[in-house]
């Protein structure tokens, strides 16, 4: 019974065998400086284009930059949201794709089950190198405890399955974070970005009122800048509403993906364990 006694708390992998520190789903880290560099890039473009004197003929707009710049101090707000949202989509874009990994993730996951099947952990090595990517990590990662599982002599085959389970969910854990950063706050632009538009309507819509309300001919000036701002800035705010919202669902689809796949492995690694010990 003495040779029963593990030599490691049950359900704790040894150190070797935990996940680097480094996922493997690189991005942004701190999006507050990407808002701000959205900002100010969107207020200097109001100022300096939108506002320019070419695009004025009597101070009245004479294209569709000045219509904008007409639009009110909400529009920099909106593009800087809007901009937002461009920005994040992209970091999102090549992170998952990094993420992903180098080939097809539902023939890494069937190439790494027929490996093992055939007990080639070797092998499932290999293919985790030549994948790379999060899904490929906590595979790897999975197949070192595996390996070392399966030659322990000393747990019994029920700690040595709860150490195994135990370092997919510390790998998986330590990849989610990465996946789904930034999308939080692509999350709340989708309903943002219509509330303030919605603000500026009103406030644009406010302005022509009053122009309408001024006693004798109505300021056919003041009416027009007032539906140019409301017309702008509800522009704007379903444009950046509308791309945050689907930015969101196609991200969270492809999360989603390398979730399951995940799982399904790990699950493969589990299961293959339980059956061959």
């Amino acid at each position: 019974m003495e040779a029963q006694k593990p030599t490691a708390p049950i359900g704790k992998p040894a150190a070797k065998n935990k996940p680097a520190k480094k996922t493997n789903a690189p991005g942004i880290k701190n999006a507050s400086w990407v808002i701000l560099a959205c900002a100010v890039v969107c207020v200097l473009l109001f100022i300096f284009w939108f506002g320019n004197d070419m695009h004025f003929e009597d101070g009245h707009p004479k294209d569709l930059w000045g219509t904008i710049y007409k639009g009110g101090f909400i529009v920099p707000i909106l593009q800087t949201l809007f901009l937002t949202v461009i920005v994040i989509s992209i970091e999102r874009w090549f992170a998952l794709n990094s993420a992903k990994g180098k080939g097809n993730i539902s023939k890494f996951v069937a190439a790494v089950k027929a490996c093992l099947v055939k007990n080639d952990i070797e092998g499932a090595q290999a293919l985790c190198k030549k994948q790379q990517g999060s899904v490929a990590a906590v595979v790897s990662a999975a197949l070192v405890s595996y390996k070392e599982m399966d030659t322990n002599t000393i747990l019994t085959k029920e700690q040595k399955i709860a150490n195994l389970q135990k370092v997919v969910e510390e790998a998986t854990a330590l990849e989610m974070p990465a996946l789904q950063q930034n999308l939080p706050i692509v999350a709340t632009l989708t309903t943002l970005g219509t509330l303030v538009g919605l603000l500026g309507t009103v406030m644009g819509m406010i302005k022509s009122f009053q122009a309408l309300a001024q006693s004798g001919a109505p300021d056919s000036t003041e009416l027009s800048t007032g539906i140019s701002e409301a017309l702008i800035n509800t522009a704007f705010g379903i444009a950046t509403g509308a791309f945050a919202v689907i930015s969101y669902n196609f991200y969270t689809n492809k999360i989603d993906n390398l979730t399951y796949a995940i799982d399904e492995i790990g699950f493969s690694i589990v299961q293959t364990f339980a059956a061959t010990h």
